[in-house]
């Protein structure tokens, strides 16, 4: 699973009469990463959370073995609850919109490729990925009111790139009905705020990652976000070598099933909902930085950001529709 960390950063210099408001900080663990919610309230909605969690993950979650993404995968059950149908039909949207490039069912091809802790590549049998690869296509399922039915039993569902924003959504909106007008919530790096840090009285500010290839940790920019979401993907972190030293992203080509060799390192997406951010950043790995290009003139507002490595081995960032500086 992609984790980027995304750091909040802390205003220095504020006034007392600023100091004595104080939001409600809470963290914990959650979807196998870690999450930070930040809100302007005195009401602890720790118990609430836990418990959006854990419906988020009795519908969604491929690791537990209950949830109904898993009896669908399974064939034994075919019924969804309304997590599941929000996110079926908002990744429906960006397969269609990115012809293919997001597409929920190529999990099996991803495992098969074993993008483990060894830094090599395993080149796996052309066999297996050509049989993997027929079961491959979201069209391949479609919703039919409160089910999902599948046009051969083998295809599989999974929706780790677009669940993490969901979850963040979940949670932001819980807050909005609860009349919380400012908040920051984060599950693994990916963000959705609203109004202000009313703690500084200044707009909420995030860090992008500096992409290392030796696992260190630096802050590239800060910048700040106000009623609207992040996500970032990246694939420096997890990536193999062949024997004639090209590097290959765990993100599996939609299209003929191999990894992908790319120069884009980070992409972080700015929309109205983490959702959206999540799977776009998702998707534009495998689109390569033309497509991607292309792709956003006809989508103003969507807001990317990227960093790739050139032809010298050097670092470059490129900001995109209106990506925020600061």
């Amino acid at each position: 699973m992609k984790r980027i960390l995304l750091v909040f950063l802390i205003t220095i210099g504020f006034s007392c009469k600023k100091s004595e408001v104080k939001n409600t900080k809470l963290s914990g663990s959650v979807f196998g990463t870690s999450y930070s919610i930040i809100y302007d309230s005195k009401i602890n909605y720790e118990t609430q959370f836990d418990s959006l969690f854990y419906v988020i993950n009795k519908s969604l979650s491929t690791y537990q073995v209950n949830s109904d993404i898993s009896k669908l995968n399974r064939n034994e059950s075919n019924v969804i609850d309304e997590h599941f149908i929000k996110v079926y039909d908002a990744s429906k949207e960006v397969f269609e919109q990115t012809e293919g490039a997001f597409d929920p069912t190529i999990g099996n091809v991803v495992n098969a490729w074993k993008f483990g802790a060894e830094n090599t590549i395993e080149i796996t049998d052309s066999l297996i990925i050509d049989s993997l690869m027929q079961y491959v296509g979201f069209n391949k399922t479609y919703r039919f009111e409160n089910s999902i039915r599948k046009n051969n039993p083998n295809v599989y569902l999974e929706f780790n790139a677009i669940a993490k924003g969901y979850g963040v959504d979940v949670i932001g909106e819980f807050l909005e009905s609860n009349k919380v007008k400012n908040y920051l919530v984060e599950i693994g790096g990916e963000i959705r705020v609203k109004g202000l840090n009313t703690e500084k009285q200044s707009p909420w500010k995030v860090g992008v990652e500096m992409p290392h290839f030796d696992g260190t940790q630096s802050i590239l920019k800060a910048i700040s976000l106000q009623d609207e979401a992040m996500a970032t993907s990246g694939t420096y972190r997890k990536y193999k070598i062949d024997d004639d030293g090209n590097r290959y992203t765990h993100i599996i080509n939609t299209k003929t099933g191999y990894p992908s060799k790319t120069n884009l390192l980070s992409i972080s997406v700015i929309a109205e909902n983490c959702m959206t951010a999540d799977a776009y950043a998702t998707a534009f790995k495998t689109m390569g930085i033309e497509k991607v290009i292309e792709f956003l003139k006809l989508h103003p507002k969507l807001k990317v950001f990227l960093i790739f490595e050139n032809d010298k081995g050097e670092f470059e960032t490129m900001p995109l529709n209106d990506f925020p500086d600061s």
